[in-house]
Protein backbone atom coordinates (compact mmCIF):
# COMPACT_ATOMS: atom_id res chain seq x y z
CA UNK A 1 0.00 0.00 0.00
CA UNK A 2 1.29 3.43 -0.69
CA UNK A 3 1.33 5.69 1.76
CA UNK A 4 1.49 8.89 0.15
CA UNK A 5 -0.44 9.41 -3.17
CA UNK A 6 -0.19 12.35 -5.57
CA UNK A 7 -2.90 13.10 -7.89
CA UNK A 8 -2.86 15.68 -10.56
CA UNK A 9 -6.45 16.03 -11.43
CA UNK A 10 -7.06 16.78 -14.76
CA UNK A 11 -9.76 16.15 -17.34
CA UNK A 12 -12.57 18.45 -15.65
CA UNK A 13 -12.80 20.91 -18.24
CA UNK A 14 -13.03 18.09 -21.46
CA UNK A 15 -15.71 16.41 -18.92
CA UNK A 16 -17.84 19.57 -19.41
CA UNK A 17 -17.61 19.79 -22.81
CA UNK A 18 -18.22 16.21 -23.94
CA UNK A 19 -21.71 16.90 -22.19
CA UNK A 20 -21.91 20.25 -23.64
CA UNK A 21 -22.24 22.09 -20.26
CA UNK A 22 -19.72 25.39 -19.17
CA UNK A 23 -16.07 24.19 -18.24
CA UNK A 24 -16.87 25.36 -14.27
CA UNK A 25 -19.29 22.62 -14.09
CA UNK A 26 -16.66 20.20 -14.60
CA UNK A 27 -14.67 21.78 -11.90
CA UNK A 28 -17.49 21.27 -9.51
CA UNK A 29 -17.73 17.32 -10.50
CA UNK A 30 -14.47 17.12 -9.79
CA UNK A 31 -15.08 18.75 -6.07
CA UNK A 32 -17.13 15.67 -5.57
CA UNK A 33 -14.37 13.24 -6.69
CA UNK A 34 -12.01 14.75 -4.40
CA UNK A 35 -14.70 13.74 -1.72
CA UNK A 36 -14.71 10.36 -3.01
CA UNK A 37 -11.31 9.91 -3.57
CA UNK A 38 -9.84 11.38 0.55
CA UNK A 39 -12.58 9.25 1.85
CA UNK A 40 -11.48 6.14 0.11
CA UNK A 41 -7.95 6.17 0.47
CA UNK A 42 -8.22 6.35 4.06
CA UNK A 43 -10.22 3.84 4.43
CA UNK A 44 -7.68 1.58 3.05
CA UNK A 45 -5.05 3.30 5.05
CA UNK A 46 -3.22 5.43 3.02
CA UNK A 47 -1.13 8.02 4.82
CA UNK A 48 -1.30 11.43 2.70
CA UNK A 49 -2.81 12.36 -0.19
CA UNK A 50 -1.51 15.42 -2.18
CA UNK A 51 -4.03 17.38 -4.78
CA UNK A 52 -2.67 19.38 -7.68
CA UNK A 53 -5.67 21.72 -7.63
CA UNK A 54 -4.03 24.90 -9.11
CA UNK A 55 -0.60 25.47 -10.53
CA UNK A 56 1.65 28.17 -11.35
CA UNK A 57 0.51 28.18 -14.93
CA UNK A 58 -3.35 27.79 -14.67
CA UNK A 59 -3.15 32.09 -14.00
CA UNK A 60 -2.74 31.85 -17.73
CA UNK A 61 -6.63 30.73 -18.29
CA UNK A 62 -9.49 32.91 -19.07
CA UNK A 63 -10.32 35.35 -16.07
CA UNK A 64 -13.80 34.25 -15.63
CA UNK A 65 -12.69 30.53 -15.08
CA UNK A 66 -9.84 31.58 -12.83
CA UNK A 67 -12.27 33.59 -10.98
CA UNK A 68 -15.11 31.06 -10.59
CA UNK A 69 -12.26 28.21 -9.71
CA UNK A 70 -11.15 30.64 -6.23
CA UNK A 71 -15.07 31.51 -5.60
CA UNK A 72 -15.04 27.36 -5.35
CA UNK A 73 -11.92 27.41 -3.61
CA UNK A 74 -13.43 29.38 -0.65
CA UNK A 75 -16.55 27.42 -0.83
CA UNK A 76 -15.23 24.58 -0.57
CA UNK A 77 -13.27 25.54 2.61
CA UNK A 78 -15.88 26.94 4.41
CA UNK A 79 -18.47 23.57 3.65
CA UNK A 80 -16.12 21.23 3.68
CA UNK A 81 -13.13 21.28 6.73
CA UNK A 82 -15.46 20.84 9.22
CA UNK A 83 -16.42 17.58 7.48
CA UNK A 84 -12.78 16.43 7.03
CA UNK A 85 -12.35 17.99 10.59
CA UNK A 86 -14.93 15.28 11.68
CA UNK A 87 -13.29 12.69 10.16
CA UNK A 88 -10.17 13.46 11.95
CA UNK A 89 -7.87 14.69 8.73
CA UNK A 90 -5.41 17.50 8.26
CA UNK A 91 -5.60 19.68 5.65
CA UNK A 92 -2.85 21.51 4.53
CA UNK A 93 -2.06 23.98 1.71
CA UNK A 94 1.33 24.26 0.04
CA UNK A 95 2.65 27.21 -2.39
CA UNK A 96 2.86 30.84 -2.84
CA UNK A 97 -0.70 31.78 -1.22
CA UNK A 98 0.35 35.76 -1.55
CA UNK A 99 -1.74 35.99 -5.04
CA UNK A 100 -4.86 34.91 -3.59
CA UNK A 101 -7.14 37.59 -1.93
CA UNK A 102 -7.19 38.15 1.85
CA UNK A 103 -10.63 36.44 2.45
CA UNK A 104 -9.43 33.04 1.11
CA UNK A 105 -5.88 33.52 2.92
CA UNK A 106 -7.95 33.83 5.99
CA UNK A 107 -10.17 30.70 5.26
CA UNK A 108 -6.85 28.54 4.54
CA UNK A 109 -5.32 29.61 7.79
CA UNK A 110 -8.61 29.21 9.48
CA UNK A 111 -9.03 25.56 8.23
CA UNK A 112 -5.36 24.74 8.44
CA UNK A 113 -5.89 25.88 11.89
CA UNK A 114 -8.86 24.30 12.76
CA UNK A 115 -7.57 20.36 11.55
CA UNK A 116 -3.83 20.73 12.52
CA UNK A 117 -4.19 18.53 15.44
CA UNK A 118 -5.70 15.61 13.84
CA UNK A 119 -3.77 12.37 13.62
CA UNK A 120 -5.89 10.39 10.16
CA UNK A 121 -5.18 11.45 6.76
CA UNK A 122 -3.02 14.70 6.03
CA UNK A 123 -4.80 16.12 3.04
CA UNK A 124 -2.37 18.48 1.35
CA UNK A 125 -4.00 20.90 -1.31
CA UNK A 126 -1.34 22.26 -4.17
CA UNK A 127 -2.79 25.65 -5.11
CA UNK A 128 -0.78 28.63 -6.89
CA UNK A 129 2.06 26.26 -6.61
CA UNK A 130 4.83 24.96 -8.86
CA UNK A 131 7.80 22.51 -8.60
CA UNK A 132 9.80 24.74 -9.95
CA UNK A 133 8.79 27.61 -7.65
CA UNK A 134 8.84 25.30 -4.41
CA UNK A 135 12.80 24.27 -5.39
CA UNK A 136 13.63 28.13 -5.79
CA UNK A 137 11.85 28.69 -2.25
CA UNK A 138 13.25 25.73 -0.03
CA UNK A 139 17.25 27.71 -0.98
CA UNK A 140 16.12 31.27 -0.21
CA UNK A 141 14.61 29.39 3.14
CA UNK A 142 18.00 27.76 3.36
CA UNK A 143 19.74 30.91 2.96
CA UNK A 144 17.20 33.02 5.67
CA UNK A 145 18.13 30.08 7.81
CA UNK A 146 22.21 29.91 7.77
CA UNK A 147 23.15 33.59 6.60
CA UNK A 148 26.70 33.02 6.68
CA UNK A 149 26.84 30.09 4.70
CA UNK A 150 26.98 30.37 1.22
CA UNK A 151 25.43 28.50 -2.19
CA UNK A 152 28.49 26.21 -1.97
CA UNK A 153 27.85 24.44 1.52
CA UNK A 154 24.28 23.82 0.57
CA UNK A 155 23.53 20.19 0.05
CA UNK A 156 20.84 18.46 -0.83
CA UNK A 157 19.64 17.44 2.63
CA UNK A 158 19.48 20.83 3.01
CA UNK A 159 16.65 21.50 -0.01
CA UNK A 160 14.98 18.48 1.54
CA UNK A 161 14.94 20.13 5.10
CA UNK A 162 13.04 23.26 3.46
CA UNK A 163 10.91 21.53 0.50
CA UNK A 164 7.18 21.73 0.71
CA UNK A 165 6.14 18.34 2.47
CA UNK A 166 8.97 18.30 4.51
CA UNK A 167 7.82 16.11 7.61
CA UNK A 168 5.82 13.68 5.15
CA UNK A 169 7.23 10.64 3.29
CA UNK A 170 7.80 11.48 -0.24
CA UNK A 171 5.01 10.41 -2.41
CA UNK A 172 4.62 6.25 -3.57
CA UNK A 173 2.62 7.09 -6.07
CA UNK A 174 1.96 9.65 -8.43
CA UNK A 175 -1.32 9.35 -10.58
CA UNK A 176 -2.75 11.71 -13.26
CA UNK A 177 -6.06 11.29 -15.02
CA UNK A 178 -6.67 13.02 -18.10
CA UNK A 179 -4.79 11.12 -20.94
CA UNK A 180 -1.72 13.36 -20.35
CA UNK A 181 1.43 11.17 -18.89
CA UNK A 182 3.66 14.76 -17.76
CA UNK A 183 4.23 15.79 -14.21
CA UNK A 184 3.44 19.64 -15.15
CA UNK A 185 6.21 21.17 -12.62
CA UNK A 186 3.86 18.91 -9.91
CA UNK A 187 6.53 17.85 -6.86
CA UNK A 188 8.93 17.48 -9.23
CA UNK A 189 11.64 16.84 -6.19
CA UNK A 190 9.61 15.02 -4.27
CA UNK A 191 8.88 12.73 -6.93
CA UNK A 192 12.01 11.97 -7.69
CA UNK A 193 11.15 7.66 -6.82
CA UNK A 194 7.93 7.89 -7.31
CA UNK A 195 5.93 5.63 -9.54
CA UNK A 196 3.47 7.18 -12.49
CA UNK A 197 0.33 5.85 -12.90
CA UNK A 198 -1.47 7.44 -16.01
CA UNK A 199 -5.16 6.95 -16.62
CA UNK A 200 -7.64 7.92 -19.78
CA UNK A 201 -10.32 8.20 -16.95
CA UNK A 202 -11.17 12.27 -16.61
CA UNK A 203 -11.06 13.88 -13.06
CA UNK A 204 -14.94 13.56 -12.13
CA UNK A 205 -15.31 10.22 -13.44
CA UNK A 206 -12.48 9.10 -10.93
CA UNK A 207 -13.74 6.74 -8.32
CA UNK A 208 -12.66 4.25 -5.57
CA UNK A 209 -12.69 1.33 -8.01
CA UNK A 210 -10.03 3.65 -10.08
CA UNK A 211 -8.12 4.39 -6.40
CA UNK A 212 -8.01 0.34 -6.31
CA UNK A 213 -6.45 0.08 -9.73
CA UNK A 214 -3.96 2.65 -9.67
CA UNK A 215 -2.98 0.85 -5.59
CA UNK A 216 -2.93 -2.65 -7.83
CA UNK A 217 -0.61 -1.41 -10.19
CA UNK A 218 2.01 0.13 -7.55
CA UNK A 219 1.32 -3.00 -5.80
CA UNK A 220 2.83 -5.25 -8.82
CA UNK A 221 6.27 -3.22 -9.23
CA UNK A 222 9.30 -3.72 -7.89
CA UNK A 223 11.18 -0.87 -6.19
CA UNK A 224 14.87 -0.79 -6.22
CA UNK A 225 16.25 2.43 -5.86
CA UNK A 226 19.42 1.76 -7.01
CA UNK A 227 19.92 -1.41 -5.98
CA UNK A 228 19.79 -4.84 -7.97
CA UNK A 229 16.70 -6.73 -8.33
CA UNK A 230 18.47 -9.50 -6.41
CA UNK A 231 19.38 -7.28 -3.44
CA UNK A 232 15.63 -6.34 -3.13
CA UNK A 233 14.64 -9.78 -3.27
CA UNK A 234 16.84 -10.99 -0.51
CA UNK A 235 16.29 -7.98 1.86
Amino acid sequence: MPQHIAIIMDGNGRWAKKRFLPRFVGHQKGLNAVKRVVSHCSVIGVKAVTLFAFSTENWRRPEDEVNKLMQLFLKALQKEVIKLNDNNVKLRIIGDRSAFSPVLQEHIAKAEEMTQNNTGLVLTIAANYGGRWDIANAVKQWQEHNPQSTIADMTEVDISKHISLADLPEPDLLIRTGGEQRISNFLIWQMAYAEFYFTDTLWPDFNEASIDQAVKSFSSRERRFGKTSEQVQSC
